[in-house]
């Protein structure tokens, strides 16, 4: 995935929830809805979400040293962890509380029309950003359903950004039909409801989003098309007899380390083994470039040598 594209979908998130967090909350103070509370407090969390997702894949960026020989790709993961538990925190738990207490109060709103007015305005501007990060996730998504592109990609801005505007999208409606109600029936619980059902929608979220991101942390091999074509290019090289075993795994987003055992003729000298691993690698590279760091371990192919 291009990072390009993810830092591109994560601004345009970002631009779009801080407008629209300051709206909610003058809309919160105004109405005393508990709705809008819970989609001011979300709208916040997502702007910090973004934030630290941009600060992620700066770090990220920094070259490998010796404390840290194979880079900081993988910092971007637990960004995007820490994303996922922000989401939980003060999304979630705040608007199942808020909701929880307007359910026991049950006062009406006051001048509802300051939040359909924000509400219907929020749906347009989360749109324009959902229909960015639609677009960036086209260019890369290749085809995918969307519900496997979520769950394989091993970028995570995308994915992140993708979940927090249908998030909010779904949030804003059911804000609409809390409020609604609660307008209609002048019975302010129907708010409380509202924020609750944004609250169990968040929770939900968020814990989809720490599975997935806990999976790339632990560490993730590269696609089964990626793993395909690395045996392919090692399994065609004319030094290579064939491949005995092979390990694949994310180092960061676009970063891969390969480690192989390779069966190499018995009678090769120490300099022809060398040179052909040299050139084995380079065809791997050549057929994956995400293959950053490649180790290659030759091996006597035991299977031609005894005629098995």
């Amino acid at each position: 995935m291009s990072a390009s594209g993810g830092t591109k979908a994560v601004v345009a998130a970002l631009s779009a929830n801080l407008g629209i967090a300051v709206a909610k909350f003058v809309a919160f103070g105004v109405t005393g809805s508990s709705s809008m509370a819970s989609e001011g407090v979300h709208s916040l969390a997502d702007s910090g979400n973004q934030i630290l997702l941009l600060i992620g894949a700066k770090r990220a960026r920094r070259p490998a040293d010796q404390a840290h020989p194979f880079g900081y790709g993988s910092v971007r993961y637990i960004y995007a962890f820490v994303v996922s538990i922000i989401l939980f925190t003060l999304g979630g738990v705040f608007a199942l509380y808020e909701g929880w207490h307007k359910i026991h109060d049950g006062s009406p709103l006051t001048s509802p029309a300051w939040a359909f007015g924000v509400l219907f305005i929020s749906i347009g501007l989360e749109s324009l950003s959902l229909r960015t990060a639609v677009g960036e996730s086209n260019q890369v998504r290749a085809g995918v359903p969307w519900l496997r592109f979520v769950r394989e990609a091993k970028a995570p801005e995308l994915p992140v950004v993708l979940l927090e505007d249908v998030g909010a999208l779904v949030g804003l409606v059911l804000a609409l039909i809390g409020v609604g109600m609660a307008t209609i029936t002048d019975n302010g619980r129907w708010d409380g409801l509202g924020s609750m059902a944004i609250g169990l929608l968040l929770v939900v979220i968020a814990v989809f989003l720490a599975i997935e991101m806990s999976s790339l942390l632990i560490g993730e091999a590269a696609d089964p098309a990626q793993v395909a074509a690395i045996e392919a290019a090692l399994n065609d090289s004319p030094d290579v007899s064939r491949v005995i075993h092979l390990r694949t795994l994310h180092l960061g987003p676009d970063e891969l380390l390969v480690a192989a055992k390779i069966a190499v003729r018995h009678d090769d000298t120490a300099l022809a083994i060398a040179l052909s691993i040299d050139r084995a690698e380079a065809r791997v590279r050549a057929a994956v470039p995400q293959a950053v760091t490649i180790y290659l371990e030759p091996d006597i192919d035991r299977v031609r040598a005894t005629g098995g």
